[in-house]
């Protein structure tokens, strides 16, 4: 505690930004003197988590911060030469020095001590879209007419950059930026890390391109589908698991065809096995699904390939002399994902598979979207939900879920989920009165 202490007068910190999650993935904070710092490094800080989306009760509602001081960074929009802001990543506690069972990052801790216990360390490494608009009173437009992996314009690029820079205040290593397919659609791809580590780096990934569209008043969007017509936003995760004991990552084997190991195929076996049922949770949104449709580069169909890219799972090619480097590519995630729950579910779905000894079916390499219903039966392929209810009703159903969640979240998760759905039903779009209104 005294090295942070002194790291923070260091630096001519003069405020602590304290922050965390909901349930849904929307990152909070709470702000204090940088003088009251030890206190809270020491006992904790208090705040009402009745407020907080599907967090305690009223009558519960005292919960309290404690930072993990591993994830101290400035932060560099907030500070200048003399006076600075830095943030702490905090887990969350009860009045009674447990855990709070609804905190997000303290599910992924509970499902990677599973893999602890079990000799694994679970490494991923998300590929994450967003588009970025220009905004003209009510209207919003992308910010260009570019397409995949086209030379932005300077404006772009600067941005882009500057995102970039600022990342690395983070301790963000990253590895490219590009354009995406759609107009106004990029991507950052930052260092393969364990789990905990990148979903903390996914959610200042999300707030660092926020604040940095800001000053250029642009509007940043992780929202999965927000142009009709056009490619939507994934976040595509490449997983694998790394064996402390043979300190050797634990999907390689020389020897297969794939070049992955038996562990590594029960790991894929246990996510088709279970996708369906953690859908809600790695595409958590009304709009998501309207992402999810053939012909968008969006995967649909539950099977796993090499060369195909329409299937859920995707074996990447890697340099032979990078062993370290074998992975799976988890397909139909979106960035509007809470990372800690999405990472707990892959993980817990995969080491199911693990324990089970499965077997995935055999992989298949053609183009699903040319296959019509006929030939997905002879494949035994099935598909994703095609809509947020009918994964909350897998999702419901999950005894994989429950377990992971733990009670307290699982049923929190169904609540706030059904009501977003009940609130959507009800809508009237633009769509339906074009349609209907001359009836």
């Amino acid at each position: 505690m005294e090295n942070i202490i002194k790291k923070l007068h260091e630096d001519k910190v003069t405020f602590v930004n304290l922050q965390f999650t909901d349930i849904l993935g929307t990152l909070k904070e709470v702000t204090i003197p940088a003088s009251k710092i030890e206190d809270c490094l020491r006992y904790g800080t208090w705040f009402d988590g009745s407020s907080i989306e599907g967090f305690a009760r009223i009558h519960e509602s005292d919960l309290y911060l404690k930072p993990d001081i591993s994830t101290y960074a400035i932060i560099p929009w907030l500070s200048n030469g003399e006076e600075k802001t830095a943030r702490f990543i905090c887990d969350i506690y009860k009045p009674d020095g447990n855990p709070f069972e609804a905190d997000p990052r303290q599910i992924l801790k509970k499902a990677l001590s599973e893999a602890q216990e079990l000799g694994y360390q679970f490494m991923l490494g998300p590929e994450v879209e967003f588009f970025l608009f220009t905004k003209d009173g009510d209207n919003i437009k992308p910010l260009d007419n570019r397409g995949y992996f086209d030379l932005s314009g300077e404006f772009a690029q600067q941005i882009m950059r500057d995102i970039a820079k600022n990342l690395e205040y983070f301790g963000i290593d990253v590895e490219a930026t590009h354009h995406e397919v759609a107009i106004g659609q990029f991507e950052v791809d930052f260092r393969y890390g364990d789990a905990l580590t990148t979903a903390d780096r996914l959610l200042t990934l999300r707030s660092t391109v926020k604040a940095i569209a800001q000053r250029y008043n642009l509007i940043a969007s992780f929202m999965p589908k927000p142009i009709l017509g056009i490619n939507g936003s994934g976040m595509h995760v490449h997983q694998s698991l790394y064996d402390f004991k043979a300190k050797r990552n634990a999907f390689y084997d020389e020897n297969d065809k794939y070049n992955l190991s038996k562990l590594a195929y029960s790991f894929i076996a246990g996510q088709l096995k279970h996708i369906k049922e953690i859908c809600a949770v790695l595409c958590p949104t009304v709009n998501s699904y309207k992402r999810l449709v053939a012909g968008y580069e969006a995967p649909v169909y539950i099977s796993w390939a090499r060369i195909n890219r329409s299937a859920l799972i995707r074996i990447p090619k890697w340099f032979e002399e990078k062993k370290e480097s074998a992975r799976i590519e988890l397909r139909c995630p979106d960035p509007a994902a809470n990372p800690y729950l999405a990472f707990a579910l892959m993980l817990s779905a995969g080491l199911s598979g693990v324990k089970s000894n499965l077997v995935p079916p055999e992989p298949v390499e053609e183009d699903l979207y040319h296959f019509d219903d006929v030939k997905l039966k002879e494949f035994n392929i099935e598909t994703l939900p095609s809509s947020l209810l009918e994964a909350i009703q897998y999702f419901k159903s999950s005894e994989l879920s429950k377990k992971t969640f733990g009670d307290v979240l699982f049923r929190r998760y169904i609540r706030i989920k059904e009501r977003e759905w009940n609130e959507f039903k009800i809508q009237v779009t633009k769509w339906e009165l074009e349609q209907y209104l001359d009836i």
